[in-house]
């Protein structure tokens, strides 16, 4: 066994060396695509204010709130209900009014949702925030994902995806632990770090701003076009 070890910690390695070296390839073709570039940077920031949510809602409810565990427990049930609804909605909406403004959306209601959570008192109050925050949940990752779908050429459509987890997978560390700076740096005030998680969203929405889908779709099907 343990002479196998080091042959398998060398694979272990090649292989992360190997994916590290393809995502870099695929960061500087993407970046010929400037409307998924832009898109990408701004699920960055809004995926990191979602990864707070989902990480964190509990615990807030709990000790800021006053939620008991068996509320907390309906409340998570109820948020992901919502969330299942709000992607269903959402996709036949964003067909109707375009992603971009599906997207945005979302992320207004993203910000409604950390400024009603870091204000309020009362049960109720936090009810209505986590009711909104369950219908952007889904919304928001269906679309961001729509979005990319269109903007990716087909023939590197795994490839663009995989930038996209990536992205993911960044903000996921990226939301929670600036959550948890800012509450340190307050001195335990969670109402604060709730409502700074808003500036995440709006980041997010300025980063959405100078995406264009037109062109970015079009940049897609002209890549698709040179490689056949």
């Amino acid at each position: 066994m343990n002479e196998r070890n080091p042959i398998a910690r060398r694979c272990t390695r090649g292989g992360l060396q190997a994916s590290l070296r393809q995502l870099q390839r695929t960061f500087r073709q993407a970046r010929q695509f400037k409307d998924f570039m832009w898109l990408l940077l701004c699920a960055v920031f809004y995926q990191g204010g979602v990864a707070v949510a989902v990480a964190l809602a509990a615990i807030y409810a709990e000790s800021v709130i006053g939620f008991r565990q068996q509320e907390t427990m309906v409340l998570i049930f109820v948020l992901n209900l919502a969330a299942a609804a709000g992607a269903f909605a959402w996709g036949y909406l964003q067909d109707r009014i375009g992603h971009k403004v599906a997207l945005a959306s979302t992320l207004v209601g993203w910000i409604a949702t950390c400024v009603i959570a870091a204000l309020t008192t009362t049960k109720g109050g936090f009810w209505w925030a986590a009711a909104i925050a369950g219908l952007c949940m889904g919304s928001s990752q269906s679309a961001g994902r729509a979005m990319a779908g269109l903007f990716a050429p087909s023939r590197q459509s795994a490839e663009f995806f995989g930038l996209w987890t990536f992205a993911i997978r960044l903000a996921s560390i990226i939301g929670p632990l600036s959550y948890g700076a800012i509450t340190w740096a307050t001195a335990g005030n969670q109402r604060m770090a709730i409502l700074s998680t808003a500036g995440l969203f709006i980041a997010g929405l300025l980063l959405l701003l100078p995406v264009n889908m037109a062109r970015g779709r079009e940049a897609a099907m002209a890549a698709d076009a040179a490689a056949s």
